[in-house]
């Protein structure tokens, strides 16, 4: 049986990273404790990441690729349940990637790239959002006159957004936890579709409320 191949040391150093960065927050995980963490030379992670914006920048990119990606799934929703699973996923990715948006400000303060591309990821999430108010509607599970569409992407994808910062603040000492993510998560996807019930046809209302299940009390 061939031996499997180490991974790459600079694969090894953004996994590792993003795990760092995601449970203390990227401000307080400085280059020193990944090279720790990875048991490698300051110098060695200096070889491949000369400074710390780089991994920023890298983690980044890998999560705007993925998301674009995910975002021309919108096209394809009809009902609740494909919305549900939708936003689901949304979140699923935003989770894995939580550093951005738990340190959202701060990075985008201090990172020029960050402050011009998340700009685009704003707008193309809402292009997403909307494709999929538009295909709800097409697909007769709610009515939303055109002018209304615009006012509620937008407050879905503020919702999106900042969803994980209400979290933290909710509950500071578990929210961004691992073993809180599927309520986070879920709750996450029930508030953003919860905005859609004035627009919801009476059945698709309630087919939303049994997705949700649990999670539409909190």
């Amino acid at each position: 049986m061939p031996t499997k191949k180490p991974r790459r040391t600079a694969e090894r150093i953004l996994e590792v990273t993003l795990d760092l960065f995601n449970r203390f927050g990227e401000p307080n995980v400085s280059t020193t404790l990944i090279s720790a963490e990875l048991g490698i030379s300051p110098g060695n992670l200096y070889y491949h990441y000369p400074a710390k914006d780089e991994l920023i920048n890298a983690l980044f990119g890998r999560y705007e690729t993925a998301l674009n990606e995910l975002l021309n799934a919108a096209d394809g929703v009809r009902n609740v349940e494909d919305a549900w699973l939708f936003f689901h996923m949304l979140f699923e990715l935003i989770w894995g990637s939580r550093f951005l948006y738990r340190d959202l400000n701060d990075l985008l303060s201090k990172n020029r790239r960050l402050e011009t591309h998340f700009q685009f990821v704003l707008k193309n999430k809402t292009r997403a959002v909307e494709a999929v108010l538009a295909g709800l509607t097409r697909g007769s599970a709610m009515r939303l006159a055109r002018p209304d569409a615009a006012v509620v992407a937008t407050s879905m994808v503020v919702v999106l957004t900042y969803w994980l910062s209400y979290e933290y603040v909710r509950e500071p000492r578990k929210a961004l936890e691992p073993e809180s993510a599927a309520a986070t998560l879920a709750r996450g996807a029930w508030h953003v579709l919860g905005l859609l019930g004035p627009y919801l046809e009476p059945a698709a209302r309630e087919h939303l409320n049994e997705l949700a299940g649990p999670y539409r009390a909190v």
